[in-house]
């Protein structure tokens, strides 16, 4: 059946949401939403330096399906946060009025977002005030050299520029995310937690993951969680801070100071067991887990004409579908057709 055309998105009005559930009995509340691939960055870690072949834009949500998908999500699936991610997601035109959309939706999801920081600076007074409430920006390093290296890219002017833009906007709590790789930038596990707590930023460092568009992944550079726990400790007194329970991030508090540094082990300590996100690619694809290996296609169903109840129908067939977690240490895993670009974080 064909949806009528509205300005107003459908999927609220009447309608009580029923928890989205997997067949373990996880409750999804949490939706990463991927707004673009394309990205100004050229992390070696990620993708090569040429960058990849970006999707076309016909292909990419516009912003009255996102906004419709989102609000299908909120009123009728019980999602409650929206992570806007890329890609880099700043790099969408037009972001805060979609912000500024979907913010205005009832019920409106808290909004957060991912980003590598650049652009940030002009734009995070603008994102505050369409409805953003918190910030995650990308630093893997404090030393304008090796950020080049890592970035292929002479920004870190910009992302600390951003960072404090950020604070400044109210975009609390400012949390910074680095992927700690051993022979990169290991040796700065310390010093980022240092920054953090001096600026008042929330540090969080993440285990490198099987999900670089290159399949170069090399577990023998992946810094563990107990590894970085131990740098931490050399210079700082941790305290342990009660987890809640879908958290990605183990958090400790820094003892003599209001800074918490938190520690995501996908690989060494995996969460799958209380795992509440799902993930909506740039081109519409639903994603039932990180490193899943199958989609369903929610764009089609949109650009169809399918109505709200169908769309709500596929996304809860996916979820239904979803195994008990990812099997990053076995020897059946398989690494995602997708790197993590193109997947959203």
């Amino acid at each position: 059946m064909s949806r009528p055309h509205t300005d107003q998105p459908s999927g609220t009005t009447g309608t009580v949401a029923r928890p989205l559930t997997d067949r373990f009995g996880r409750v999804h509340t949490d939706l990463r939403l991927s707004l673009t691939d394309r990205c100004n960055l050229r992390c070696t870690y990620c993708m090569p330096a040429e960058g990849l072949d970006w999707l076309p834009k016909n292909e990419l949500l516009s912003d009255d399906e996102i906004v419709r998908l989102v609000a299908i999500a909120t009123g009728r699936l019980g999602i409650r946060e929206v992570r806007l991610t890329g890609g880099e997601p700043l790099v969408r035109r037009g972001l805060p009025a979609l912000v500024a959309r979907i913010a205005a939706l009832d019920p409106a999801p808290e909004l957060s977002i991912t980003t590598n920081g650049i652009g940030l600076a002009r734009c995070a007074e603008a994102l505050r005030e369409a409805g953003l409430r918190r910030v995650n920006v990308s630093l893997d390093t404090l030393r304008p050299e090796r950020f080049a290296a890592i970035t292929r890219r002479d920004r870190l002017s910009d992302v600390l520029a951003g960072l404090a833009a950020a604070r400044s906007a109210g975009l609390a709590p400012v949390k910074v995310n680095a992927v700690p790789v051993r022979g990169v930038n290991d040796d700065e596990i310390a010093d980022l937690t240092a920054f953090a707590v001096e600026h008042g930023y929330r540090m969080r460092f993440i285990e490198s993951m099987p999900l670089d568009a290159q399949g170069a992944w090399e577990r023998e550079k992946m810094v563990p969680a107990a590894e970085i726990l131990e740098r931490i400790g050399e210079r700082f007194e941790l305290v342990p801070v009660p987890r809640e329970d879908n958290a990605p991030a183990e958090e400790w508090r820094i003892a003599g100071t209001d800074s918490v540094v938190g520690v995501i082990a996908s690989v060494t300590r995996p969460f799958c067991g209380t795992c509440d996100r799902v993930r909506l690619t740039a081109d519409g694809q639903l994603r039932n887990c990180l490193f899943a290996t199958k989609e369903s296609d929610l764009r089609s169903l949109l650009r169809d004409g399918s109505d709200d109840d169908a769309l709500e129908a596929a996304w809860r067939s996916c979820i239904a579908g979803k195994g008990p977690g990812h099997t990053i240490n076995s020897a059946d895993f398989k690494q995602p057709d997708r790197p993590m670009s193109a997947i959203g974080g």
